[in-house]
């Protein structure tokens, strides 16, 4: 009949065109559910992707160890690692074309090549030693208490940035792109602010819980604002986020020039009174160092939005809605809702980053400059973590270490501190374009695991040949 469809004839789309898919999977379940007549664009959609990934798998090759190496090696661990080490070289000659005893020494290169070589080394050793003395550990400190100073710093400068990279990251799993993490940081910091410093009365650690939920909470809303318009209207979320930047800013900025609001008392700078005692983060490893418990709920968040997306409906959902809306769709995931909750979601982690820097690192008034660039240096830890809870958190202290290990590399060598920007930068650059650090490094392309064999559709064609040679016989 001209109206039969795949459906009608036991089968679907993907097996017209040749495809193998598994049906245990959820493109599989897609594809069996689809009606190729009634929605022939969706289902050509569903069959391409299909394509996609009947392109993208692998055969194991008999070699256990080849295969294993070639898997790790085609991960976006090593792609991280080598735009790491791509803008480590390039700042390295940033170093040396910088440096003065290496200008002095190059005039005279090819008759004392000793001298050139030996200044660039003594610079480059310099520059990244500082910077490893700066980040990690201080070798010409006197106590074991004073050298790990540098690296409890990298820590306090990693909290902030491991919060917001989460909610940037999990909006990057569910196709969405969070760029206001700004904005959701300096609302929340406005909200814990004000109550850290305007309510009294209460004790620790109800003061300071207080403080934090209503930090959370505005940041959430403030994302979720941009979440429902994408639901609603199909507004776009990177254009109402950064319009949603400058009203969070602007909005702070009044709120701080006015007095009676949150301007100090009796002082004419745009600046909040201290925060109380009862809403300060507490220290972490004693008043010694600037650590603080924040670091800790960082490190839940990311333990939190790890089993969120690994082990929870929700977390499916989500990673659902950002490999492919319609499929999801399809499979009964309300995406309009989906994509209000992840942004609800990851407005919640930024602005936990927000409330940290009110309540932990700036605990003596704040200004409209809080934020300190972290809700744009959230994206850079995402992208270098791979939108990984895990990767997040390693990307966040690699780039505390940077903050941290740059201003002792300046000091100590001289050397301009923008040529940490320029290194973070490039590692930006560098992630941006994996088939360019592939190619340097001859890393294999990405490779999906192998297709299991023991599928539903494999178990019903085994059946039915076996019902067609007893029909045979």
């Amino acid at each position: 009949m001209s109206g039969e469809t795949p459906q009608d004839r036991g089968q679907d789309p993907a097996q017209d065109q040749g495809l193998d898919v598994d049906p245990d999977s959820r493109l599989g379940e897609a594809l069996e559910q689809v009606d190729a007549t009634a929605e022939p664009g969706l289902a050509e959609e569903l069959e391409q992707e299909a394509a996609r990934e009947q392109a993208a798998v692998v055969e194991d090759s008999g070699q256990r160890w080849r295969d294993a190496v070639r898997r790790a090696t085609s991960g976006g661990w090593a792609v991280a690692l080598g735009a790491i080490v791509l803008a480590v070289l390039a700042g390295s000659i940033l170093i040396v074309v910088t440096d003065e005893s290496v200008q002095a020494a190059a005039p005279y290169f090819f008759s004392r090549p000793s001298d050139t070589l030996s200044a660039i080394g003594q610079a480059v050793g310099g520059a990244y030693s500082a910077l490893f003395q700066g980040a990690v550990y201080n070798f010409g400190a006197d106590t074991f208490a004073q050298g790990i100073r540098p690296l409890t710093q990298t820590l306090t400068n990693a909290t902030p940035l491991i919060a917001a990279g989460l909610g940037v990251a999990l909006a990057f799993r569910a196709g969405l792109f969070n760029i206001g993490g700004q904005g959701q940081m300096l609302v929340a910091a406005t909200a814990a602010g004000w109550i850290g410093f305007g309510v009294t009365g209460l004790p620790f650690p109800w003061h300071m819980l207080m403080c934090l939920v209503a930090g959370v909470a505005a940041g959430a809303l403030w994302a979720g604002i941009a979440g429902l318009l994408k639901a609603r209207t199909g507004a776009h979320e990177v254009i109402v986020t950064i319009m949603l930047n400058y009203i969070a800013f602007y909005l702070l900025s009044y709120l701080l020039a006015t007095p009676g609001l949150m301007q100090a008392p009796g002082s004419a700078n745009p600046k909040t009174p201290p925060m109380q005692e009862s809403a300060v983060l507490p220290p972490l490893l004693g008043d010694r160092y600037n650590l603080h418990w924040g670091f800790v709920l960082s490190v839940l968040a990311v333990v939190g939005v790890w089993w969120l997306l690994n082990r929870s409906s929700t977390g499916f959902a989500f990673r659902a809605v950002g490999e492919n809306p319609k499929a999801a769709r399809v499979a009964g995931i309300d995406v309009p809702r989906t994509t209000v909750l992840v942004m609800l979601v990851a407005g919640g982690l930024v602005g936990l980053a927000g409330t940290q820097q009110v309540l932990g690192t700036v605990t003596t008034g704040f200004s409209a400059d809080i934020d300190a660039g972290i809700g744009f240096d959230a994206i850079t830890v995402a992208l270098l973590g791979g939108s990984s809870p895990w990767g997040v958190l390693g990307a966040g202290i690699l780039f505390g270490g940077f903050k941290a290990g740059g201003s002792a590399m300046q000091a100590a060598q001289g050397i301009p501190i923008e040529i940490v920007l320029v290194v973070q930068s490039l590692i930006v650059l560098f992630i941006a374009a994996p088939p360019l650090v592939r190619a340097i490094f001859r890393l294999p392309q990405p490779e999906r695991t192998p297709r299991r064999r023991d599928s539903r559709r494999d178990r019903r064609r085994a059946e039915a040949a076996r019902g067609t040679e007893e029909g045979q016989a």
